[in-house]
């Protein structure tokens, strides 16, 4: 299946750019034509942008990283935070904290006050508070939940970035940047792609663009982790066939013991043992060896 259809980009306007008063030149190359006051986005190059994006998600979480999903502005936070939740990664869909990569030690210290907050809800902590201390903390709680209830429990860094119009998330942008972290962003007309590991050209301002842009990047999260649970899967039944092969040799050896063994007699093995006409064993308790002479040993 194709990762996305022509028609589908047309039906969510993701052709639309903006006046072209307000572009920016280094978006020149990604820019079909322009209609009525309105650069149109050439959607050939949407296309083979979408699919590199899609696979460098892809490769990410089938390397056991992270998908960090951006979008503060309003048309985007309702998709990235539903989207992100479908696919089990994480998002800021509220306000951009600075240092929220390169100051990561300290964000951590913020989400265990959440942690801890949350627990104090739960456990009956509030029961002994007034009623003064219980609206302070309550509050604490709901802004750190709006701002960090995306990332509550993300324990390292993301392996690759998805941002929503890096205009508006020039922060986060510069931020991974700084950390070596991919990006991928939707870039319109008015954005610069220059910086960005896969830039997508196409409308960064109407729902139904970001919720489509959203929902391909989830989709490959999604693949991904069914690729690395048919992997699992297969190694399992590998070495289910392993211990099937180990089983059958062992059973060998057992059928080939058991003809040696009749073909070793008494007789045999009295000869066998008398040439050295002493055997040492050990003693379990004192830990010495007790001699034993090996024709009483066969009177007995």
């Amino acid at each position: 299946m194709a990762v996305v259809t022509m028609k589908n980009l047309l039906e969510s306007g993701v052709h639309f750019g903006h006046q072209v008063k307000r572009w920016d030149p280094k978006m020149k190359k990604y820019i079909f034509a322009e209609r009525n006051g309105i650069h149109i986005i050439d959607l050939q190059k949407t296309i083979q942008s979408i699919k590199d994006a899609y696979d460098a998600v892809r490769k990410t979480v089938s390397s056991g990283k992270t998908v960090l999903f951006v979008g503060t502005k309003k048309q985007a936070q309702q998709a990235v935070q539903k989207e992100a939740e479908r696919c089990g990664m994480y998002f800021i869909n509220n306000r951009w904290l600075g240092g929220m990569l390169t100051n990561f030690v300290t964000i951590k210290k913020s989400l265990l006050r959440l942690k801890k907050l949350e627990k104090m809800e739960v456990d009956g902590t509030f029961e002994n508070l007034t009623k003064k201390e219980i609206s302070g903390l309550g509050k604490e709680r709901i802004k750190l939940q709006k701002n960090l209830g995306g990332i509550k429990e993300m324990k390292e860094l993301p392996g690759i970035l998805f941002i929503i119009d890096t205009r508006k998330e020039a922060i986060a942008v510069a931020e991974a940047q700084r950390m070596n972290i991919p990006i991928i962003a939707v870039v319109d007309t008015n954005c610069n792609p220059e910086g960005i590991d896969y830039p997508i050209p196409g409308n960064d301002d109407a729902i139904r663009a970001i919720t489509l842009f959203t929902q391909i990047i989830a989709n490959a999260v999604v693949e991904a982790d069914n690729e690395v649970g048919l992997k699992i899967i297969e190694t399992l039944g590998d070495e289910d066939e392993d211990m099937d092969s180990l089983l059958n040799d062992t059973s060998r050896k057992e059928e080939d013991m058991e003809i040696d063994i009749e073909k070793y007699t008494t007789e045999e093995a009295y000869r066998a043992a008398k040439e050295d006409e002493i055997v040492t064993e050990d003693d379990d308790d004192s830990g010495t060896q007790i001699k034993v002479d090996i024709d009483k040993a066969y009177e007995e």
